[in-house]
């Protein structure tokens, strides 16, 4: 896996180029999956916004959830295992940005940060959506790593 700097650096990229806030993010991993970028594009694309624009759950929250998916998901029904401790890893980074923003609701962190002129202008991508893109991909990255360790067999 690249390093925690060099993919926060990706998913920014991204993020200027014009991606969605859950693009960036699950651009910035795609790599670590073997994930080609035009799917991931792809799938990723109607989250942007607060899921599609309807400023509900954040959209570098929903990419990271993605890529928790592609790391730890379970593949078949069956292993309630995986699909649990999926399901964990998801609330414990839901919890995480929470703490630092106090939600996870899209709407309610740019109106925190950004001023309707702003919001308008759309001037709240630089003010807090680029901050809010590297600390979650920032604890997402920490928890990958934290992941393998867990599973390395000693």
């Amino acid at each position: 896996m690249n390093s925690k700097t060099s993919t926060v650096s990706k998913a920014l990229n991204f993020f200027e180029q014009g991606y969605a806030c859950s693009q960036s993010v699950l651009l910035a991993f795609a790599d670590n999956f073997n994930l080609d970028l035009k799917s991931a594009k792809l799938v990723s694309s109607t989250f942007g916004g607060g899921m599609g624009r309807l400023r509900e759950k954040c959209g570098a929250v929903t990419g990271s959830f993605m890529v928790i998916g592609l790391a730890m998901g379970n593949e078949y029904p069956q292993d309630m295992e995986r699909k649990l401790y999926s399901y964990r890893k998801v609330r414990e980074l839901d919890k995480k940005v929470k703490e630092l923003y106090g939600t996870v609701n899209c709407g309610e962190i740019i109106r925190k940060h950004a001023s309707e002129a702003d919001i308008q202008d759309r001037k709240h991508h630089k003010i807090i959506c680029r901050k809010v893109i590297s600390d979650t991909v920032g604890i997402l990255w920490d928890m990958l790593n934290d992941y393998e360790i867990e599973t390395t067999p000693k």
